[in-house]
């Protein structure tokens, strides 16, 4: 419950511009310099700040002109600090695929194929997101690859929000093949969200990808003590996503391991602080 609600106050909060709503217009204030943590489209029309997989490809784009310092360095910032936290407590999109998933139908479990697929989201990240930027960037030509061709998140919260709006009816007739092109792999991806657990998320999202590389490094997450674990397997079979152990590149840090493990050998900490399980080791030695 307090992680579905903090998924929700964070969408709430991203797309807080609710005029851009009303109005059908794209908020360009101060704050759009800025970005947040999880995949939230900047044309939203309730989007007060930038998405960082949008900001990374425009940066790249400009590469041939100007370093992408602030971007990189934000994105870096993101990744030590909270990982792949943003992507099961922070990330609209996330919650979306979550609450399809509720829809009571026969679900794919994981299997050794799932786990194939989800490197694909690694390709994803070096295609669409930095390759494809970089090679149209010499060119003078800004092409960010994911958002253009591909970004569900960017298809249904700016494109589709925004040709709904009644004053937007000279953007409707502009909708052409890649716009339909777009919609269909919208309609893709949130059909097998339905079926897969957070399908998007692990095997086509390139920002849980960029954040799944710093996984070991992030300071907040759930963490596994390898001195109480017996290694029953237990967290792996409960966990929906396509782990290989806690707290890899592919855990989104939902805290489900937690409460199966037998031993209460897993915690969620910031750090040396356990924010929630069995109090550490150190400290049962020390009473």
């Amino acid at each position: 419950m307090t992680r579905r609600l903090i998924q929700l106050y964070s969408a709430l909060l991203y797309n807080a511009h609710l005029k851009g709503f009303a109005e059908g217009q794209i908020y360009t204030g101060p704050l759009k310099s800025l970005c947040v943590p999880g995949l939230n489209c900047y044309s939203c029309p309730g989007a007060v700040a930038a998405c960082p997989l949008g900001a990374l490809q425009n940066a790249v784009a400009a590469s041939a002109d100007r370093p992408a310092f602030y971007v990189v360095g934000l994105l870096l910032l993101f990744s030590l600090l909270l990982g792949r936290v943003i992507c099961g407590f922070l990330c609209p999109f996330g919650l979306l695929q979550e609450l399809l998933h509720k829809i009571p139908t026969k679900k794919l479990q994981k299997s050794p194929l799932t786990r194939k697929l989800s490197r694909l989201k690694y390709a994803v990240l070096l295609i669409f997101v930095l390759a494809i930027p970089a090679w149209y960037a010499f060119r003078r030509l800004p092409l960010p690859g994911f958002c253009k061709f591909i970004c569900p998140a960017g298809t249904l919260e700016g494109a589709v929000l925004l040709l709904l709006h009644p004053a937007n009816g000279a953007l409707r007739a502009m909708a052409g093949g890649l716009f339909w092109w777009k919609c269909a792999m919208m309609l893709l991806i949130l059909t097998a969200s339905v079926f897969v657990f957070r399908c998007f998320c692990r095997f086509v999202c390139p920002l849980g990808a960029l954040y799944g590389l710093m996984a070991k490094l992030a300071l907040l997450g759930v963490k596994l003590d390898e001195g109480r674990c017996i290694g029953c397997g237990t967290c792996l079979r409960r966990c929906p996503m396509d782990i290989r152990r806690v707290g890899d590149s592919e855990c989104v840090h939902c805290g489900s391991c937690i409460e199966v493990c037998p031993v209460q050998a897993i915690s969620f900490r910031a750090g040396r602080i356990v924010l929630r399980g069995p109090e550490t080791p150190e400290k049962e030695a020390q009473s």
